[in-house]
């Protein structure tokens, strides 16, 4: 082997090894987010059928108003890490604080909002009478954990941007066994109720937000940041996350069309669809993990002026997310069978779900490339691409999604349209890979 060949491989191997190593506790932390969701279901779901139904579409709420914010995370993670790369630790973390306390800000506004208009929120959502009472107390009480949930996101992308995703992955493992415990304890303990449900977990997430602040203050004092809040900094913090704001809002539109339409074909198909949305999601956790690796290692070879080093790494991430994607399709394909039957007896929504699933297994490694591409370019901190991307893959998406109820096809041709939709953000992430135009280096963009 000559020497000129070796050392491509050996760069491989060291590429390979970062990824792992970020990619994998990602992917455990990932996991342990919806469990909290799992948890206050199994325990409040023995009070009653009126209370698991207000637990719902509280949830509904809260999931969606947080999942609003995520950006916190992903702009977080790239300002960080380009500030690693650039060797200057104590701007990383300054930058870090920024976002913590747009975090703050954003978590107060959205409790002034939630606590007076949560019956109006629970009556839109189409909350029973029985119900609706249950949603409103939850999402009232849960409202007051809103802003630790945000802090959460920005300190986890502040420790992705410091290529620390381990800690992340402790913390959510320490809060799931937290919040169950709480739960139990003040829902039927206590004898609380649902109450107890939501109160249990404001405070395990507080908790978790406590933790996450521990570990920020101690590196900025190793490093000498400042803990002060930074005006210009917060509002740098939140005119990066804005483009990535309108990329999650589009995104949310897309899922929202893909259910409405399913709900117009017919009860079998709907059910059917949320079957195949859950498994969607849990193989997004898998795929997203690799995304967050390249979030914070993209970042840091920007950071210290390597866009070689960073387009190596990018095509070796890109080869990770079509074998993961290929792998995750083949096993979707072979557990067909044996998955649906997990959730349903009913041999209309079998059928219904059954060829579905095909076409979502052959989506995955496109899928792949897809959430890969999107790291990198959060990573460089090529938002506005991202936004107007999304965009033009929402155009794209909603007129053919909505023609499926006339042109038929069933449920079959609505995933065939996620899968379109998908095979759009493929080529538009693609073409801007191939451009270099997200090669900005330095430690700010």
């Amino acid at each position: 082997m000559t020497q000129a060949s070796a050392a491509p491989k050996a760069d491989r191997r060291r590429h390979d090894r970062e990824i792992i190593a970020l990619a994998v506790p990602a992917f455990g932390a990932l996991v342990a987010e919806p469990l909290f969701v799992l948890a206050d279901s199994a325990i409040v779901g023995h009070l009653g059928t009126a209370q698991l139904a207000g637990l719902g579409v509280a949830s509904a709420l809260l999931t969606t108003a947080v999942s609003i914010f995520v950006f916190l995370a992903y702009a977080t993670t790239a300002a960080v890490a380009r500030r690693v790369g650039a060797g200057d630790l104590q701007a990383a973390i300054r930058q870090g604080m920024d976002g913590i306390w747009l975090a703050l800000l954003l978590g107060a506004a959205v409790i002034a909002v939630v606590l007076p208009t949560a019956p109006a929120l629970v009556d839109l959502f189409g909350a029973s009478d029985t119900a609706a009472p249950y949603a409103v107390t939850y999402l009232r009480i849960s409202s007051l954990g809103i802003p630790a949930m945000l802090v959460v996101l920005a300190a986890t992308g502040v420790l992705r941007g410091l290529q620390d995703t381990k800690t992340p992955l402790y913390v959510a493992i320490g809060g799931f066994v937290a919040n169950g415990a709480l739960n139990l304890g003040l829902v039927y303990g206590a004898d609380l109720g649902i109450a107890g449900s939501a109160w249990g977990t404001v405070i395990a997430q507080c908790a978790m937000a406590a933790v996450y602040l521990v570990v920020v203050v101690r590196g900025a004092r190793r490093h000498g940041a400042s803990l002060r809040p930074d005006a210009a900094g917060i509002r740098a913090c939140a005119q990066a996350g804005a483009p990535l704001l309108v990329r999650t809002l589009s995104l949310r539109a897309i899922l929202m069309i893909a259910t409405a339409v399913a709900a117009r074909l017919g009860d079998a198909d709907v059910a059917a669809h949320q079957i195949i949305l859950s498994l969607w999601s849990l193989m997004a956790f898998a795929l997203d993990a690799i995304a967050i690796a390249g979030q914070a290692i993209i970042g840091r070879y920007l950071g210290a002026d390597d866009p070689a080093g960073a387009r190596a790494v990018c095509r070796r991430m890109v080869q990770w997310g079509i074998a993961a994607g290929t792998v995750l399709g083949l096993l979707i394909v072979l557990a067909r069978p044996l998955f649906i039957p997990l959730f349903t007896g009913d041999a209309a929504v079998q059928d219904a779900a059954l060829p579905a699933l095909v076409v979502v297994a052959l989506a995955q490694p496109i899928c792949g490339i897809v959430f890969v591409l999107d790291g990198v370019l959060m990573g460089a901190g090529d938002g506005p691409y991202l936004a107007w991307a999304m965009l033009i893959t929402l155009a794209v998406f909603a007129p053919v999604a909505l023609l499926v109820p006339t042109f038929g096809g069933g449920l079959t041709a609505v995933w065939a349209a996620m899968a379109l939709m998908m095979a759009v953000r493929m080529v538009t992430l693609w073409s801007r890979s191939r451009s270099g135009r997200w090669l900005v280096t330095g430690a700010t963009r």
